[in-house]
């Protein structure tokens, strides 16, 4: 059944809540095993501890995550030169989308991408590429702005955002039990002690599956929220071609977008890193095929047959 924008919004906020709870208890079952491992009478005090921190992490997701994202993504405030095409465009599509204006900030990269971060309609912020400003012309930044207003009206960006969080998170628990075991701390503990060898065990699976976990919370960032901010796009601008035009522009772009990472990329417009994985199968893509979404954009405009 066809879920109603507002039920769509609903489902975010329940999704941004869910994930960040499975943030919480994979930490919590991280710091539980390394302390079984290392202090194994202390093992339910220290995963205690850890989901503790685990919950302010994700306190600190939820309301100084844009931030964090703007830092990692050496994102700044975009110039008044920049703002007199930019701001104007972002203004029309705030309007459009009845939400107030979001902020707008600029990444000095020669990758023409783009992306949305807030936690809510209020407190949103937009930000391009200068590479993206460079290249696209105006119907067809519009039509990037409208997209990512999409995300923001729609209240994507609050999972979004969290899930960048909680993917850099994540994969930091891991990495560090194994440093920790294989460089300093296997001869301390006794080949006995049975705990820490059952500890050490669910820890190194937790270790090795943690970062396909926070691969997954990427990818659940489901594909249909892409092709529902390209649709609301096209009805922003009443343009749909705009849109398309930007999209064949930035996946045909060659150029590394430098300031992305893995925590990051399912936030783009289009997946930064298309150009290094085409080969590898679209089941482990964040983005849906660019060009499906060309192509029902232009169905839209009756240019090529709608998709089934």
């Amino acid at each position: 059944m066809k879920r109603t924008l507002l039920q769509q919004i609903e489902a975010n906020r329940r999704a941004s809540a869910f994930y960040s709870f499975l943030m919480v208890l994979l930490v919590a079952a991280l710091g539980a095993a390394i302390g079984g491992y290392w202090a194994p009478k202390q093992w339910p005090l220290i995963g205690a501890g850890a989901g503790v921190v685990a919950i302010i992490v994700a306190f600190v997701a939820r309301f100084s995550g844009p931030s964090i994202v703007l830092s990692i993504s050496h994102a700044r405030t975009a110039t008044p030169l920049e703002l007199q095409r930019l701001d104007n465009v972002v203004e029309e599509m705030a309007v459009a989308a009845g939400i107030p204006k979001p902020r707008v900030y600029v990444i000095d990269d020669t990758a023409a991408n783009a992306f949305a971060t807030g936690m809510d309609p209020k407190n949103a912020i937009v930000v391009c590429t200068t590479g993206l400003l460079q290249r696209l012309e105006r119907d067809e930044l519009q039509g990037v702005i409208a997209h990512e207003i999409a995300h923001v009206r729609n209240f994507d960006v609050r999972l979004m955002t969290t899930l960048a969080i909680v993917a850099g998170l994540i994969p930091l628990m891991a990495d560090f039990f194994l440093r920790a075991n294989f460089w300093g701390g296997r001869g301390r503990r006794s080949s006995n002690d049975g705990g820490a060898v059952i500890a050490l065990v669910i820890g190194l699976a937790l270790a090795i599956l943690a970062p396909l976990f926070a691969r997954m919370l990427e990818l659940a960032v489901s594909r249909q929220r892409e092709y529902m901010a390209d649709a609301t796009a096209a009805e922003l601008t009443r343009y749909p071609e705009g849109l398309a035009r930007a999209l064949e522009k930035i996946a045909a772009d060659p150029e590394p977008l430098e300031a992305a990472n893995r925590a990051t990329e399912h936030m783009y417009i289009v997946n930064p890193f298309n150009k290094w994985g085409r080969a590898v199968s679209s089941l482990f893509s964040t983005h849906p095929p660019t060009e499906e979404r060309i192509r029902r954009l232009r169905a839209l405009m009756g240019q090529v047959p709608p998709v089934p």
